[in-house]
């Protein structure tokens, strides 16, 4: 499987990359391992859906 690092993470879903890693931490992106300090996040993932916000709220319950 290819995986890709934190920083190409934030590069291709526009966000920043401590905040990848805090999805990481919080088991929001399936697939994602840690190798030492380093997360390895499938290439085929996709961008978790923010439930910070109040659109993120309602397409969680949905």
């Amino acid at each position: 499987m290819d995986y890709m690092s934190c920083a190409e993470a934030a590069g291709k879903w526009g966000i920043s990359e401590r905040r990848v890693q805090k999805l990481c931490e919080g088991n929001r992106i399936p697939g994602v391992e840690k190798l030492g300090s380093m997360w390895l996040i499938p290439k085929k993932s996709e961008k978790p859906i923010d439930g910070r916000t109040k659109q993120g709220k309602e397409q969680k319950h949905e």
